[in-house]
Formats: structure tokens, C-alpha cells, sequence
């Protein structure tokens, strides 16, 4: 079997595009995956949740004619019905679909074939199984399994697991012969959780990790009025810790979304930090964040000042 396409050090999250908690335009989007591509990512993720199809829309759209050797994943898991009212308290802009979760071995076909003609596409590099949380058994029975085929059929490069919580991805780590694992969240300044298990069993089993949720959401951007934390408000002990992280980073003159970077990309067992971008600004910033020379000493003053 042909060695999986695995993602390179940086990949630039679709979800902005699709408006998630901020409406943007067509032009915007397509300005971000342009301006991506010009100063070096060759690594996009989206999944059919975001903006219900529309980030993948707007990516397939973005890459026409690209001729870099770029890296593409989407994600299975869930049905979009695009003609079904909006779900409560839905975060992506817009007033259309629903996602419905399906883990099944023809519920991923159908996921995959949407996503594909979505983004004129007949292959991905990677296909995770995005968030089964509630259906472990199903996923791990027929989505898994389904995106073997798929990957011997030579529609998938390679088969990864993407979620927010870490027990589960070391299960399929452990369980499986799983090639990549998507973590949002759990290994950020103010969180480490994934580094616990995760990463030992991933290390252990050969398993690219990819990193997302660097910014926790909102709190570590250290822009003003971004107090959330995992898409919550944060809480007053958050908030006192994040003061302090900031506070060691302007005593080395270095902004906080810049050490929250790369905190996560320093970790030898991450091979791909994530991040999110709605704008060509945001895209090109956050490939700054990552490449910015950083004073040593930065580190070990973050772990003495910051608490946990």
C-alpha cells in the first residue's frame, strides 16, 4: 500500500470561511485561501459541518487551477441537509442546513461523495471521522472500516480521527491502524490534556498529530473583546491565567497569539499546528506567528508565571 499523504508543519482551518461566528464574504474567503497559498501553506482543512458544504464550496473554488502540491482533508460524520432550518444557537453565519450525524459505512460514502463533488474533487489526503463523541461504537465499527475501502479504492490518501476531547482518539490510536489525529484545544498554553495519553500513544504507533484550537477558541489571540474559551465565555480563572500569560509575554516583548503558536509547534510529537483563518490578514498573521524568532528565555519564564 502506497505511504499516506500525510499533512506538512502548517495547514490553514476552513471553518472562518464558512462564517463561523462572522459573516464573510465570497471575495474575502477566496482572498484568504490566495494569499494562504502566496506565502507558503500547502495544507487546508475543511468538513462538510462548516457552513453546511459551504467552506468546502469555497475551498474547491479557491484551489481551481492551483498548481502547488497542495494537501486537502475533509471530514465524515455528518449529512448535510442544506434545505432543513437552521439549527439553535447555530455558530456559522447564514440561515440554511443541518448536519446530521451518521457513522455508518454508507452514511460515510454519501458524506464523502457530497464533499467531492462540493469541492470538484475526486481524492483527499485525509478523511476524518469529525466528532463521534456519542457514537464510538459506530465509528469505530463501520466509519473506520468504510474509510479503509475508501483508501484502498485510492479516494483516500489516509484515514485520521478529528475531535475535541482526547480519550477517544487514543482509543483509535490504540485500536486501530489510524494514520492522523486531528486535536482541537487540548494542547494550548491553558490546556494540555492531549498530552497526557494522546501524544505518548501516538508517538508510540507512528501517528501524525495535528494540532487545532491554538487559540482556544477566542482567549489567546489577545485580541480585545475575545474572551471565550472552547467557544464559551471564559471563565474568571481563565481569564486571571491568560492575564499572566500575557503579562510574561510583554516582559519579552512577544505577543501572546505568537507564543500560543508556537507553543503548540514546538512540541516534538505535533507534526501540523492548525489555525483558523476568515481573511487574508488573519492567514498571512498566523503564518508570521509561527516563523517569528522567539527569545529562549520565553519558555521557561511562560511555565514559572503562567500557573495551572
Amino acid at each position: 500500500m502506497e505511504e499516506p499523504r500525510l499533512p506538512p508543519a502548517i495547514g490553514l482551518g476552513t471553518a472562518p470561511l464558512a462564517g463561523f461566528r462572522t459573516p464573510v464574504s465570497e471575495e474575502d474567503a477566496a482572498a484568504a485561501v490566495e494569499a494562504a497559498l502566496e506565502v507558503g501553506y500547502r495544507y487546508f482543512d475543511t468538513a462538510p459541518l462548516y457552513g453546511y458544504g459551504l467552506a468546502e464550496r469555497r475551498l474547491g473554488r479557491a484551489l481551481q487551477g492551483c498548481d502547488a502540491d497542495v494537501k486537502v482533508s475533509t471530514k465524515v460524520g455528518r449529512l448535510i441537509d442544506v434545505a432543513a432550518p437552521r439549527p439553535p444557537g447555530d455558530l456559522f453565519a447564514g440561515d440554511r442546513g443541518a448536519a446530521i450525524f451518521d457513522f455508518s459505512a454508507d452514511g460515510v460514502r454519501r458524506s464523502l461523495e457530497a464533499s467531492f463533488e462540493r469541492m470538484d474533487r475526486t481524492y483527499v489526503d485525509v478523511a476524518f471521522i469529525h466528532d463521534p463523541d456519542d457514537h464510538a461504537r459506530q465509528a469505530l465499527a463501520e466509519a473506520y472500516p468504510a474509510l479503509e475501502q475508501l483508501r484502498a479504492e485510492g479516494a483516500v490518501g489516509a484515514i485520521g480521527v478529528g475531535m475535541n476531547r482526547p480519550a477517544l482518539p487514543t482509543r483509535f490510536v490504540t485500536e486501530t491502524d489510524i494514520d492522523v489525529v486531528l486535536i482541537a484545544g487540548r494542547y494550548t498554553l491553558l490546556d494540555r490534556e492531549a498530552e497526557e495519553e494522546l501524544f505518548g500513544a501516538a508517538v508510540a504507533r507512528g501517528v501524525h498529530l495535528v494540532v487545532g484550537g491554538v487559540y482556544n477558541s477566542g482567549v489567546l489571540t489577545g485580541v480585545a473583546g475575545r474572551r471565550t474559551f472552547d467557544y464559551e465565555p471564559a471563565s474568571q480563572e481563565i481569564l486571571e491565567r491568560t492575564r499572566r500569560l500575557r503579562s510574561v509575554c510583554e516582559e519579552f516583548d512577544v505577543p501572546l497569539p505568537v507564543a500560543a503558536a508556537q507553543f503548540v509547534a514546538r512540541h516534538e510529537a505535533v507534526g501540523t499546528v492548525l489555525i483558523g483563518a476568515g481573511s487574508a490578514r488573519e492567514a498571512v498573521e498566523n503564518w508570521e506567528h509561527l516563523h517569528r524568532p522567539l527569545p529562549g528565555g520565553l519558555w521557561p519564564a511562560l511555565e514559572a508565571g503562567a500557573g495551572r
